[in-house]
Protein backbone atom coordinates (compact mmCIF):
# COMPACT_ATOMS: atom_id res chain seq x y z
CA UNK A 1 0.00 0.00 0.00
CA UNK A 2 0.78 3.49 -0.13
CA UNK A 3 1.36 6.45 2.35
CA UNK A 4 -1.45 8.96 2.04
CA UNK A 5 -0.62 11.94 -0.07
CA UNK A 6 -1.63 15.87 0.25
CA UNK A 7 -1.38 17.68 -3.13
CA UNK A 8 -0.55 21.15 -1.80
CA UNK A 9 -0.49 24.88 -3.20
CA UNK A 10 -1.97 28.08 -3.70
CA UNK A 11 -5.34 28.38 -4.80
CA UNK A 12 -5.87 27.65 -8.61
CA UNK A 13 -2.65 25.46 -8.63
CA UNK A 14 -4.77 22.51 -9.77
CA UNK A 15 -4.92 21.30 -5.92
CA UNK A 16 -8.17 19.17 -6.87
CA UNK A 17 -8.27 18.38 -10.32
CA UNK A 18 -4.59 17.08 -9.42
CA UNK A 19 -4.96 15.33 -6.66
CA UNK A 20 -8.86 13.19 -8.08
CA UNK A 21 -6.36 12.29 -11.11
CA UNK A 22 -3.98 11.27 -9.00
CA UNK A 23 -6.25 9.35 -6.54
CA UNK A 24 -7.71 7.50 -9.11
CA UNK A 25 -4.87 6.12 -10.82
CA UNK A 26 -3.68 4.65 -7.34
CA UNK A 27 -7.10 3.67 -6.93
CA UNK A 28 -7.24 4.87 -3.52
CA UNK A 29 -10.08 7.36 -1.98
CA UNK A 30 -9.62 10.99 -2.68
CA UNK A 31 -10.79 14.21 -0.53
CA UNK A 32 -10.96 17.98 -1.08
CA UNK A 33 -10.21 20.27 1.91
CA UNK A 34 -12.20 22.71 0.67
CA UNK A 35 -14.95 20.30 2.16
CA UNK A 36 -13.77 20.08 5.43
CA UNK A 37 -14.11 24.16 5.65
CA UNK A 38 -16.90 24.77 8.66
CA UNK A 39 -19.53 27.21 7.81
CA UNK A 40 -17.83 30.83 8.97
CA UNK A 41 -14.29 29.98 6.97
CA UNK A 42 -16.14 29.74 3.98
CA UNK A 43 -18.27 33.10 4.48
CA UNK A 44 -15.12 34.87 5.54
CA UNK A 45 -13.23 33.87 2.43
CA UNK A 46 -16.58 34.76 0.31
CA UNK A 47 -16.60 38.14 1.40
CA UNK A 48 -12.79 38.49 0.47
CA UNK A 49 -11.19 37.85 4.03
CA UNK A 50 -8.16 36.04 4.51
CA UNK A 51 -8.71 32.96 7.51
CA UNK A 52 -6.36 33.17 10.04
CA UNK A 53 -4.71 30.46 12.11
CA UNK A 54 -7.46 30.08 15.10
CA UNK A 55 -9.61 29.82 11.95
CA UNK A 56 -7.79 27.13 10.24
CA UNK A 57 -6.69 24.94 13.40
CA UNK A 58 -10.03 23.01 13.69
CA UNK A 59 -10.04 22.69 9.93
CA UNK A 60 -6.40 21.13 9.72
CA UNK A 61 -7.45 18.93 12.53
CA UNK A 62 -10.42 17.39 10.65
CA UNK A 63 -7.67 16.97 7.18
CA UNK A 64 -5.82 15.23 10.01
CA UNK A 65 -8.16 12.91 11.55
CA UNK A 66 -8.77 12.11 7.67
CA UNK A 67 -5.15 11.04 6.46
CA UNK A 68 -5.00 9.27 9.71
CA UNK A 69 -8.11 7.18 8.73
CA UNK A 70 -6.36 6.63 5.13
CA UNK A 71 -2.94 5.68 6.62
CA UNK A 72 -3.14 2.90 3.81
CA UNK A 73 -3.76 5.26 0.76
CA UNK A 74 -5.81 8.01 0.42
CA UNK A 75 -4.97 11.66 -1.51
CA UNK A 76 -6.25 15.13 0.25
CA UNK A 77 -5.95 18.30 -2.03
CA UNK A 78 -5.04 20.79 0.34
CA UNK A 79 -3.56 24.18 0.35
CA UNK A 80 -0.67 23.49 3.29
CA UNK A 81 0.67 26.37 3.07
CA UNK A 82 2.81 26.91 5.54
CA UNK A 83 5.02 24.34 7.47
CA UNK A 84 3.08 24.66 11.10
CA UNK A 85 -0.15 23.40 9.17
CA UNK A 86 1.80 20.37 7.60
CA UNK A 87 3.14 19.47 11.17
CA UNK A 88 -0.43 19.65 12.62
CA UNK A 89 -1.28 17.02 9.88
CA UNK A 90 2.04 15.37 10.66
CA UNK A 91 0.65 15.02 14.22
CA UNK A 92 -2.68 12.94 12.87
CA UNK A 93 -0.26 11.03 10.43
CA UNK A 94 3.43 11.08 10.29
CA UNK A 95 3.80 9.28 6.96
CA UNK A 96 1.69 11.70 4.72
CA UNK A 97 3.67 12.77 1.50
CA UNK A 98 3.08 16.17 0.41
CA UNK A 99 2.99 16.87 -3.55
CA UNK A 100 3.45 20.55 -4.03
CA UNK A 101 2.09 21.80 -7.32
CA UNK A 102 4.26 24.88 -8.35
CA UNK A 103 3.55 27.79 -10.01
CA UNK A 104 4.30 31.58 -10.78
CA UNK A 105 1.79 34.01 -9.80
CA UNK A 106 0.84 34.89 -13.34
CA UNK A 107 0.19 31.09 -14.49
CA UNK A 108 -1.56 30.39 -11.17
CA UNK A 109 -3.96 33.88 -11.38
CA UNK A 110 -4.94 32.52 -15.33
CA UNK A 111 -6.03 29.45 -13.72
CA UNK A 112 -7.82 30.95 -10.74
CA UNK A 113 -9.40 33.26 -13.39
CA UNK A 114 -10.89 30.32 -15.18
CA UNK A 115 -12.86 29.20 -12.15
CA UNK A 116 -15.96 31.45 -11.79
CA UNK A 117 -18.34 30.47 -9.06
CA UNK A 118 -15.24 29.61 -6.50
CA UNK A 119 -15.46 30.82 -3.10
CA UNK A 120 -12.15 31.92 -3.10
CA UNK A 121 -11.49 35.14 -5.12
CA UNK A 122 -8.38 36.25 -7.11
CA UNK A 123 -7.97 38.85 -4.57
CA UNK A 124 -6.70 36.36 -2.00
CA UNK A 125 -4.06 35.38 -4.47
CA UNK A 126 -1.60 37.51 -3.06
CA UNK A 127 -1.99 36.73 0.46
CA UNK A 128 -1.70 32.81 -0.80
CA UNK A 129 2.18 33.43 -2.38
CA UNK A 130 3.11 35.50 0.87
CA UNK A 131 1.90 32.58 2.97
CA UNK A 132 3.48 29.84 1.19
CA UNK A 133 6.44 28.26 2.69
CA UNK A 134 7.66 25.65 0.20
CA UNK A 135 8.59 21.77 1.70
CA UNK A 136 12.22 21.71 3.77
CA UNK A 137 14.62 19.33 3.11
CA UNK A 138 13.07 17.25 6.28
CA UNK A 139 9.14 16.95 4.69
CA UNK A 140 8.41 13.44 2.57
CA UNK A 141 7.51 15.11 -0.65
CA UNK A 142 7.90 16.57 -4.13
CA UNK A 143 7.33 19.76 -5.95
CA UNK A 144 6.15 19.65 -9.60
CA UNK A 145 5.51 22.54 -11.82
CA UNK A 146 1.88 23.19 -12.79
CA UNK A 147 2.80 24.69 -16.38
CA UNK A 148 2.08 20.87 -18.10
CA UNK A 149 -1.08 18.93 -18.23
CA UNK A 150 -2.10 16.79 -15.50
CA UNK A 151 -1.10 13.39 -16.59
CA UNK A 152 2.38 14.98 -16.93
CA UNK A 153 2.29 15.97 -13.85
CA UNK A 154 1.44 12.63 -12.05
CA UNK A 155 3.44 10.57 -14.49
CA UNK A 156 6.65 12.68 -12.89
CA UNK A 157 5.14 12.07 -9.41
CA UNK A 158 4.62 8.63 -9.75
CA UNK A 159 7.96 8.10 -11.21
CA UNK A 160 9.87 10.41 -8.69
CA UNK A 161 8.47 8.27 -5.71
CA UNK A 162 9.99 5.23 -7.18
CA UNK A 163 13.31 6.94 -7.51
CA UNK A 164 14.08 8.37 -4.04
CA UNK A 165 17.25 10.18 -4.91
CA UNK A 166 14.67 12.42 -7.98
CA UNK A 167 13.38 13.81 -4.01
CA UNK A 168 15.68 16.38 -3.40
CA UNK A 169 16.32 17.14 -7.30
CA UNK A 170 12.33 18.12 -7.21
CA UNK A 171 12.24 20.36 -4.59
Amino acid sequence: MTSPIVVMGVSGSGKSTVGAALAQRLRVPFADADDFHPPANIAKMTAGHALDDDDRYPWLEAIGEWLARHRDGGVMGCSALKRTYRDQMRRHCAEVEFLHLVGSPDVIGRRQASRPGHFMPASLLASQFETLEPLEADERGFAIEVDRDIDAIIETYVTARKTPTTEQENR
